[in-house]
């Protein structure tokens, strides 16, 4: 019997791990990198030199901060729903954890030190800590990855690509509009 509740309790682990880490790369690299390219939406409601803690991780009743919360939470429902069933308790587990890590990472401005040996574990673990997410803050082209570190570079990479593909489609529209 202990067996089989350390099987549902690992499974469970498993699925909310897998569904915070598909999520985040899902949200990172499908809509939070090419927002910063192409949109405005993320960059007004998150990234605005007058914004306050409400806006960065508490909905505010403002329609463009809560469909840039959507557009953001997204990935992380598909990932759920798909996941259900191998695990609604793992599920849910990870859907609450990935709510926490929203408030969490977003602390720093309210003062937040993250602890050293929390800060360890986090980097072991490649989970962004709210001093690397603050650093996002600061410029928005470095600490990718809401939950995972681990995509910042991957992810820069592909803030360089979508830039460049950016540049050259005005650059063919510019051209045929020249022409």
């Amino acid at each position: 019997m202990a067996e089989v509740n350390w099987q549902v309790g690992a499974s469970a682990i498993a699925i909310a791990w897998l569904l915070l880490f598909l999520g985040d790369f899902l949200s990172t690299f499908c809509y939070h990198v090419p927002e910063h390219v192409f949109g405005r939406l993320h960059l007004q409601t998150h990234h605005s030199s007058k914004k306050t803690f409400r806006h960065y991780a508490v909905l505010s009743p403002k329609r463009e901060v809560l469909l840039d919360g959507i557009l953001g939470a997204l990935p992380y429902l598909l990932m759920a729903a798909i996941l259900w069933h191998f695990s609604p308790g793992g599920v849910l587990l990870g859907l609450v954890f990935g709510q926490f890590h929203v408030w969490w990472r977003h602390t720093s401005i309210l003062g937040w030190q993250t602890p050293q040996a929390i800060d360890w574990v986090c980097r072991i673990c490649w989970i962004t800590t709210p001093e690397q997410h603050w650093q996002h803050h600061q410029k928005t082209n470095l600490a990718f990855g809401d939950i995972f570190a681990c995509f910042d570079l991957p992810a820069r990479n592909w803030l360089r690509w979508l830039r460049w593909l950016r540049l050259q489609v005005r650059s063919v529209s510019f051209a045929e509009k020249s022409g």
